[in-house]
This record gives structure tokens, C-alpha cells and sequence, in this order.
């Protein structure tokens, strides 16, 4: 059994609006939404985008003959620290597909670093070791091959070996559970978010005669380890993985009408009580007479007066206030109601509803006339 909702307004398609020609930062724009699910959907992107997207980042590095990382180490400038802070910037990309076998274990790539005279002689004696010099395995593609490491001084040939492992958001070293660590072997703090930045506004927008829809825009920013694109639509997925479970509660399938049918048949019967006159409504004496000193004739013009400015009126207090608030709230209004949608406004109301009354009198002596004799 199903149950039929009105029309949502939703958008078609996500307009793509770069500013840059990498594809590490990009503009989307989507719209129209209800009002208010522009925050709704643009907070939740957001929150998914920076909190749970997966990349593979270094978390132990083991220099040859170092055994710890508060030294030096002869014939080259940084000290080991200094080294382990620069590892941390490595950036790597690769996305584990299930083909793979174990394509998510953690790896370990292992490189001889050697650096001849010949190659300080040509550095004028100084040899920068960069990401590109200790990472050849080709398992993961470098997205900053030229990250400075340290930098030789003297000849010299050391095995390297890095493990990397895939995760999510910022892990501190001493939370890396590794079985087979060597005793010279150290942890590094992993930043696995490849998600640097997630902007996202929320502007109004029009359909038809209302223009209080929203379009939502979202800027993303990566670090080149996903693509914006992958980015937005990984949070995408992983939303509707998160809300399936709350879907097993549904007694009544949800069906919604296409062509906003519901939304029309309400907006008629809201716009007949608009056209209803202050004479037509039970209002005291007092208030009656408050509204037509100011020359408010139907709940229309009413509707449209801010709450603060009822009160200028001549004569008019906050018992007489209350009372129309009071009557209002009983047919569905209030005071300082925005009727653009239906193309009303506060200079244009008298207009509006003396077209609105004109056309249904036309409508009922057409109708009049077709009835059968």
C-alpha cells in the first residue's frame, strides 16, 4: 500500500562550474530544492566529504642503520625528525578496486637509495633526495614527486622502506596496530582525509512565480589523492549506504505526485481565504473598525503587514493584536506571510486579489450558463 505526497521540487542535474584547470578543485551547483534542504543535503555533504573519505597515506618509515628519530645522521643535513615531518606531506594515490586481491592490506615499499660523488659533483655538492627517488615500486601513483626528503652531502647508499596503509581522517602514530614492527622501525602520524577544504552555500532561486527555493553550490578542494569529482561522489554513496537501515520501518511506500497537483488544489484554497474580506471574518467591533481606518479590505493585505507595524496603527493595541493573531492562526495565516509565489506583494495585493475575485466570478457564470436547463 502506498501513500501520495505532494511534489518535491528537485534538481535534474548538478551544473559543473570549475575555476581552475586542475581537477583537484571544483564549483557544483544544484538546483531547485525545498526550502531548507539546501542546508540539509550541503551540511551532510560536507561533513561526509571531510570525515570519512579513504586514502592510502605513509604511517612507519625505516632508514637503514637509524635506529631511532632523535639523531643525526652523517652526510646529510636534516636531522631524522626534520626527515620524518617531511614524509608526512608524501601524498599517494591509488583506489582499491575489488578485483584486486587484498588491494586494501597495508604495503610495504623498500628502495635502495644510493647517491654517488658523481651525482653531488653534479649538485654542486648537494644532493636533494625527493619523493619520486624513494618511491618506484608503481603500485601507487605519486601526486608530489618532487617533495623534498633531506638532502645528501656525502656518497651514500641506504635501504628505505615505508609502509602504507589505507584509512580514514587524521590517525596520531601511536594508534597504528602493526604486528611485524622492527625495533628500528617508526611510526608516523597519517592524515588520510584527501579532503582539504568543503565550502557550500545556499542561495535562493525561483520556480515559477516562488522564489524561495534554494540552490545549493559546493566547492570542493582535494589534495590530488581523490578528484573533486570522486570526492562528492564518494560522500554521495556513502550517505545513502548510512540511511538504507532506516528504511526497513516502512509500512507505507511513499509515492509523490509529478506534477505538483496537491501543492495547486492547496494553493487555490489558500488563495480564497486571502480574497476573503475583513467583513467576512468574525472580528470584534473595535478590531474591525482599527482595519478599516487603515484601509486594510481583505486578509490578503493583511497577511502582508510585519507583526511590528500593526501595532502604528491608530487606535489599534495589543488586545486588538492578539485577537487577529489568534483568528488568523485558526484558518491557516499569519501576519507577515511571504505570498510571492503568487505573484503578491505589498504594493501590488489590492491588484492581485481584485484579479483573483474577477476571474472566479467569470468562472461561476461560465458554469452557470453550462449547467443543463
Amino acid at each position: 500500500m502506498s501513500v501520495k505526497y505532494g511534489k518535491f521540487e528537485m534538481p535534474k542535474q548538478i551544473i559543473v562550474d570549475k575555476e581552475k584547470p586542475d581537477s583537484n578543485f571544483a564549483r557544483y551547483i544544484a538546483e531547485p530544492f525545498e526550502r531548507g534542504f539546501g542546508h540539509t543535503i550541503g551540511n551532510s555533504l560536507r561533513r561526509m566529504m571531510l570525515s570519512s573519505l579513504e586514502a592510502p597515506a605513509i604511517i612507519s618509515l625505516r632508514i637503514e642503520g637509524i635506529p631511532h628519530e632523535y639523531m643525526c645522521i652523517e652526510g646529510i643535513v636534516e636531522d631524522m625528525t626534520n626527515i620524518i615531518l617531511n614524509f608526512k606531506g608524501a601524498l599517494l594515490r591509488k583506489l582499491p578496486m575489488d578485483d584486486a586481491l587484498n588491494s586494501r592490506d597495508t604495503r610495504m615499499l623498500t628502495k635502495v637509495v644510493e647517491v654517488t660523488q658523481d651525482d653531488l659533483d653534479r649538485n654542486k655538492g648537494h644532493y636533494k633526495v625527493t619523493l619520486s627517488d624513494v618511491i618506484q615500486d608503481g603500485l601507487f601513483d605519486i601526486v608530489n614527486p618532487e617533495l623534498h626528503l633531506f638532502t645528501v652531502t656525502k656518497p651514500m647508499k641506504r635501504q628505505v622502506d615505508l609502509r602504507v596503509a589505507f584509512g580514514r581522517g587524521y590517525v596520531p602514530s601511536e594508534r597504528h596496530m602493526i604486528r611485524d614492527k622492527t625495533s628500528d622501525e617508526i611510526l608516523i602520524d597519517a592524515a588520510f582525509s584527501p579532503v582539504r577544504l568543503v565550502n557550500y552555500f545556499v542561495e535562493n532561486t525561483r520556480v515559477g512565480q516562488d522564489t524561495d527555493f534554494d540552490r545549493l553550490i559546493v566547492e570542493v578542494t582535494t589534495d590530488g589523492r581523490v578528484t573533486a569529482a570522486e570526492a562528492l561522489s564518494f560522500a554521495a554513496q556513502i550517505g545513502l549506504k548510512h540511511f538504507e537501515v532506516f528504511n526497513q520501518f516502512n509500512p507505507y511506500v511513499l509515492t509523490f505526485a509529478e506534477k505538483g497537483g496537491d501543492r495547486d488544489g492547496n494553493e487555490d484554497e489558500l488563495m480564497d481565504k486571502l480574497a476573503l474580506g475583513i467583513d467576512e471574518i468574525e472580528l470584534s467591533v473595535r478590531s474591525a473598525n482599527c482595519l478599516t481606518g487603515a484601509s486594510i479590505e481583505t486578509l490578503a493585505e493583511l497577511v502582508c503587514i510585519p507583526e511590528r507595524r500593526m501595532l502604528e496603527f491608530r487606535n489599534f493595541g495589543k488586545k486588538s493584536l492578539n485577537e487577529i493573531k489568534a483568528k488568523l492562526n485558526e484558518m491557516g495565516l499569519h501576519l507577515g506571510m511571504e505570498l510571492s509565489r503568487f505573484g503578491i506583494t505589498p504594493d501590488n495585493v489590492k491588484d492581485k486579489i481584485k484579479q483573483y475575485r474577477d476571474e472566479k466570478k467569470k468562472k461561476k457564470e461560465l458554469l452557470k450558463h453550462e449547467e443543463p436547463k
